[in-house]
């Protein structure tokens, strides 16, 4: 009998802490539906990982297993920028090539969070990068960096990570309106929805991007490598059951491995530490740093230009992607209903899905 209850017996209440804590990630992935493809997993993968003496983990353990397989090698959050790449279309983007400037500054985020966490000294120059990079808005990102500069972090970083792109409906509107006046989120920006982009472009772009990203930061051609080649397998037009299969089956499926086996991380002694809700904070924070730093942009150069842009555009920099563009919109239509800039958000927000992994590519680069 002692054998059967010998779970109960070994339960720490820091244990008893962190199954409640995916109780609750569970809960709203369900109930809340925040981002429930990655967070219901996650949940789970904390109380198989917290339950006393759990066959889960260990040597032989599948969670142990797949983090060897996935995590450690960088194989899963690979196959995620593959299936990612697939699903992008980057037209909007190529329609209107300015918008790459906001996706770039909306990476302001990344390195303030990182200079903020290094000079709160509990944290190494590594770690700190790790920290900075959930301002990337892209939880594969973030869990590559961490992977490589701080895999005792990583189920912090990657919870806040995938916890705060889901509350970016929340996070971005107050943002926006301190920054702007009624005025400036009331601007209109033409657009030209019927132009076309060439499929010789189309098919050009991701060899041009990872050309150039690669030959400025050679490690980040992981990255950004593995997202281009998703997206010319969509573009060729000669993949299309390979390009359906990235964008489904195999998105389902790592996402589904990759939630459970990040889950797993969320280890008691680990997680509930004082540098976790440091963490939290700090990238709560990373996130704001990003909307700010996007729509300044927009306001600055509005100071040059004639026909001025709305400087909400510049919050959907962050590649938090599609739901930034939504945010921006909504907020566009809630001052002027007749107002559709959505094209421009759209177009911001792919750019930030390249900015996103060059920056991050730039992280390992200096700090590697």
């Amino acid at each position: 009998m002692d054998k059967l209850l010998e779970g109960l017996y070994g339960m720490t209440w820091q244990q008893g802490v962190m199954i409640l804590v995916g109780l609750l990630l569970i809960y709203l992935a369900i109930k809340k539906e925040y981002e429930p493809m990655l967070l219901l997993p996650i949940g789970f993968g904390a109380i198989l990982t917290n339950i006393p003496l759990s066959s889960a983990i260990g040597e032989n353990g599948f969670l142990t297993i797949l983090y060897n397989a996935g995590i450690r090698t960088e194989l899963f959050p690979i196959l995620i920028f593959i299936a990612v790449g697939a699903m992008i279309d980057f037209s909007p983007l190529l329609r209107q090539p300015v918008m790459i400037f906001f996706g770039a500054a909306a990476q302001l985020g990344i390195f303030l969070a990182m200079l903020l966490a290094a000079s709160t000294g509990a944290f190494s120059l590594k770690e700190a990068a790790s920290i900075g990079i959930i301002g990337a808005a892209d939880g594969p990102t973030s869990i590559y960096v961490a992977n490589l500069f701080a895999p005792d972090l990583l189920g912090p970083i990657s919870v806040a990570a995938y916890s705060y792109m889901a509350l970016v409906p929340m996070i971005q509107p107050p943002v926006i309106r301190a920054l702007t006046t009624k005025e400036e989120r009331q601007i209109r920006m033409d657009a030209d929805y019927d132009s076309k982009v060439s499929k010789k472009v189309l098919i050009l772009f991701p060899i041009v991007v990872t050309l150039v990203a690669g030959i400025i930061a050679p490690v980040s051609v992981g990255l950004v490598g593995a997202l281009m080649f998703g997206n010319l397998v969509r573009e060729s037009g000669v993949l299309e059951r390979l390009s359906k299969s990235a964008q489904n089956e195999l998105a389902n499926l790592v996402t589904l491995l990759l939630g459970i086996t990040i889950g797993s991380t969320m280890v008691a002694e680990r997680f509930l530490a004082p540098t976790t809700l440091m963490i939290l904070g700090i990238g709560l924070l990373a996130f704001v740093f990003d909307t700010a730093g996007g729509v300044l942009f927009a306001k600055f150069i509005n100071l040059f230009l004639k026909s001025k842009v709305n400087p909400m555009i510049g919050a959907a920099g962050i590649s938090a992607f599609p739901m930034s563009a939504r945010v921006v919109q909504k907020i566009a239509q809630e001052e002027d209903p007749t107002n559709f800039i959505l094209m421009q958000a759209i177009g911001a927000n792919v750019a930030g899905q390249i900015g996103s992994i060059v920056a991050g590519g730039v992280l390992l680069a200096l700090v590697g």
